[in-house]
């Protein structure tokens, strides 16, 4: 995929500012699991995925996990370039849940641009507007949804993301998702299990009654 193609104002731009982002642009390629951003780090540029998934979170002090949103093919995230955001301090970490394939853009040139362009300004402001709202949308789950029905909704996401009703993932990896611990999981996991919701096994869940967790989920 072309990084015009992960741009939608790529079309409003003149052949010189579209060679500044192209200059100023890397294709990068990670394994699942690499942590591309860290929190407190350096401003790494603005993410456009090509292929993949990434998973933007935030980490307590006491190495506690939440995660606010996700990354797809086309997606762009603007946290990772937050120095060129006036006003904006928003710490995040950002780690490839898939092998996962994206483009880089330097936040300078970016920020330049959007100085001088209203339709990449415009676009900017609607992106952050967005991803805002999903954060947002995220913490009031985790301030006023109970936990079983959070993990239904998890799993219920995990089910439709994956095509498939076995999950294979671990009971740590859903803590990180949700902000609770290990344990905290496994003992609601069992609890679904014991209602025919859902069958456990080593490093996966599968799922048994997807419309008993739609209802669970609200």
């Amino acid at each position: 995929m072309e990084l015009s193609d992960c741009l939608p104002f790529w079309d409003t731009l003149s052949e010189q500012q579209r060679q500044q982002l192209v200059h100023a642009a890397a294709l990068r390629t990670v394994e699942k699991g690499t942590v591309i951003h860290g929190p407190g780090g350096r401003c790494t540029g603005l993410l456009a995925v090509v292929s993949g998934q990434l998973r933007a979170y935030i980490l307590s002090e006491e190495g506690r996990e939440i995660t606010l949103y996700r990354l797809f093919e086309r997606d762009i995230c603007l946290f990772s370039a937050s120095c060129m955001l006036r006003s904006i301090q928003f710490d995040i970490a950002i780690e490839a849940e898939k092998d996962t394939a994206f483009w880089v853009i330097r936040p300078e040139v970016y920020k330049d641009l959007m100085e001088r362009l209203p339709a990449v300004a415009n676009y900017t402001n609607e992106l952050m507007a967005d991803r805002f709202s999903e954060v947002m949308w995220r913490m009031e789950q985790i301030l006023w949804k109970s936990f079983d029905k959070r993990l239904a909704a998890f799993l219920l996401e995990e089910a439709a993301l994956e095509g498939s009703d076995v999950l294979k993932i671990t009971h740590e990896a859903i803590g990180h998702h949700l902000g609770n611990p290990r344990e905290v999981v496994t003992r609601m996991l069992r609890y679904f299990q014991g209602e025919g919701l859902v069958e456990l096994a080593r490093g996966s869940v599968r799922i048994t009654d997807m419309e008993g967790l739609r209802a669970l989920a609200g």
